[in-house]
């Protein structure tokens, strides 16, 4: 069921693609453009949902309960509950979409695996995903995967003459474009507010992911890596024209000056 729902319809989406433009790099763009764009409006909604989480954590209310129950989980975690049903805000309205999203990115995922694959197996089982009457194999293999210096289907490398070794460019590109993508949608630390360990957790998650998906797009075909750094492009795009992003986060030792704590919410 996976494979008929998911799978089979994004690998004939994106040959399709590579049909109209006759090369797999640039249908690897397209394609993750469109499934962006058609994910927009939950992109949109986890946004705002996660907005109205930040703003609450400045709220004057939050830091007194946060002050009071610090040494009392238990009474700590009912007043939080408490004062969301006042604000009316969802401390799990931005995990929906992440989780409709999930099985999406990874289905995604899952088939440009399967189209940028090279041994004879893997071509085979690629045939086998095409709609029949859609798409012809003939018409479609061998697969044009070649874009500047890279083979979609290889781990990507720049080779400069006279340099031991190959420079992964998309690799470092990933590890910037996610870092960049993770630090502008976290607030600043505030004086005087909000979680230690929270803040603490937020910052490894801000380390750890980008060095996991530029290991990812080190060790797999250029044709992932690429995938995430369009992903990534897009996710700064749609982050920038539609929640309040906090670009100081990326100049090292800039820090946000303290929220006076009033009365107003």
């Amino acid at each position: 069921m996976w494979d008929s729902l998911i799978i089979t319809p994004f690998i004939n989406l994106l040959l399709w693609i590579y049909s109209l433009v006759g090369n797999l790099a640039v249908a690897i763009i397209i394609f993750t453009t469109l499934t962006r764009l058609l994910l927009y409006p939950l992109t949109a909604k986890q946004i705002k949902s996660s907005q109205a989480m930040q703003e609450l954590q400045k709220n004057k209310k939050y830091l007194e309960i946060q002050e009071k129950y610090k040494n009392d989980k238990e009474r700590l975690a009912q007043e939080q509950m408490s004062l969301y049903k006042e604000l009316g805000v969802s401390p799990f309205a931005s995990c929906l979409p992440t989780l409709i999203q999930f099985p999406i990115i990874i289905g995604l995922y899952q088939a440009l695996i399967q189209t940028v694959a090279s041994a004879p197996m893997d071509l085979l089982n690629l045939v086998r995903h095409l709609y029949p009457g859609f798409l012809k194999a003939s018409a479609l293999l061998p697969l044009n995967t070649s874009f500047l210096w890279m083979d979609m289907g290889q781990p990507e490398r720049l080779i400069i003459p006279g340099l031991g070794f190959g420079i992964p460019v998309l690799a470092i590109v990933v590890v910037i474009t996610t870092y960049i993508s993770t630090k502008i949608i976290t607030p600043p630390a505030q004086a005087g507010g909000g979680n230690d360990q929270s803040a603490m957790m937020t910052n490894m998650m801000n380390i750890y992911m980008p060095l996991l998906m530029g290991w990812l797009a080190w060790t797999l075909s250029s044709g992932l890596a690429l995938y995430f750094v369009v992903t990534n492009l897009i996710q700064i795009f749609q982050y920038a024209i539609t929640g309040k992003v906090y670009w100081g986060n990326l100049l090292p030792g800039k820090k946000a000056p303290a929220i006076k704590q009033s009365g107003k919410k």
